[in-house]
């Protein structure tokens, strides 16, 4: 006991005393983080004969068609419950054609997936155009040089019954367009897919670190790389509310909060807000910087994986897709 400054006697207050053994700390630690959590995103490249490292992305490769399998059987192997992929077509034109063909490398890739893994891990299939068209914009450009949001969601509806048939457990708008979620909806449920979900991008902010990842998957966006006429504006924090209300009215059964670590403000507003199930993307640029980090011994690499995903955790994600969710399997496998 000690004497307060008035006199009065009272227990010392120690919190480091829960602190004091690992076991201690695991005991009492807030927020778990499961390798449950984990979703991998992946590359698969049409017309490459061998992985393909991505410079920017160390680590990360442009997949065959076999060895994105052989990674989907480490998954599988680890525990981690999903995939979410996104292909890279060896050639592009105005429409973005290759994204809703039987034969694009997306659709070849979920069928070679399903053949080999089956139900064991959760295919996600990223539902956009950019990869797939000239001028590497999310959507259809109309005459006045703007993406044309109502023949894009057309299209996006296309896309969504190939990835479907192909295999998709969940398809995973990107592209945040008005509207693309119900038109998804109804054309899944027009031809009979009523059981394949909708994971959408709905808090996709206009952001710098998504630079590597347009390494990854070979885009040039026109008009200097700007899409902030559909993205949202990383200045804008009560508009992603907004943004995952309208989405879930109009039939999502998953929603998405991108970038993750400079949005855990966004992500934990979102997760207080709705009742279905919340991702964050932990994207390239944010994989990125904790590699260059470690490379240059500033960092230690896994502790960082860890903690920022850890963070997102944290802030409300139930679903975490990080470049990290192999290692970080592999770190809660290994205590």
């Amino acid at each position: 006991m000690e004497n307060n400054p008035q006199g009065a006697r009272f227990p010392v207050a120690r919190p480091r005393r829960l602190r004091k053994t690992a076991a201690l700390r695991r005991m009492v630690a807030e927020t778990g983080l499961s390798v449950n959590d984990l979703i991998l995103p992946a590359f698969v490249r049409e017309g490459i004969a061998e992985p393909v490292a991505i410079a920017s992305m160390p680590g990360v490769y442009q997949h065959t068609v076999d060895s994105l399998v052989e990674r989907a059987r480490e998954l599988v192997d680890l525990g981690v419950p999903a995939m979410v992929l996104f292909g890279v077509p060896e050639s592009k034109d105005l429409e973005g054609s290759g994204a809703y063909d039987p034969d694009g490398i997306a659709q070849v890739a979920l069928r070679a997936l399903r053949d080999a893994i089956g139900d064991r891990l959760v295919l996600i299939s990223d539902l956009c155009l950019d990869e797939y068209i000239e001028h590497g914009h999310c959507g259809l450009v109309g005459p006045s040089g703007e993406v044309d949001n109502d023949a894009t969601i057309e299209v996006y509806g296309r896309i969504a019954c190939a990835q479907a048939e192909a295999g998709a457990d969940i398809v995973a708008p990107s592209g945040m367009m008005d509207g693309q979620v119900a038109r998804i909806r109804s054309a899944l449920d027009e031809q009979g897919f009523c059981d394949t979900a909708i994971l959408a991008y709905s808090a996709k902010y206009a952001s710098v670190f998504y630079g590597p990842f347009r390494d990854a998957v070979n885009v040039t966006i026109a008009n200097n790389g700007d899409r902030r006429g559909y993205q949202q504006d990383y200045a804008n924090r009560r508009e992603a509310l907004r943004e995952v209300a309208l989405d879930i009215a109009e039939g999502a059964d998953m929603v998405m909060v991108k970038p993750a670590l400079a949005y855990l403000d966004v992500l934990s507003d979102v997760r207080a807000a709705v009742d279905v199930p919340v991702a964050a993307y932990q994207v390239s640029g944010e994989y990125a910087m904790i590699l260059a980090a470690s490379e240059r011994g500033w960092i230690d690499r896994d502790a960082a994986a860890l903690e920022t995903v850890t963070a997102i955790k944290r802030a409300g994600a139930d679903q975490i897709l990080t470049y990290f969710a192999t290692d970080i399997a592999r770190i809660l496998r290994n205590g």
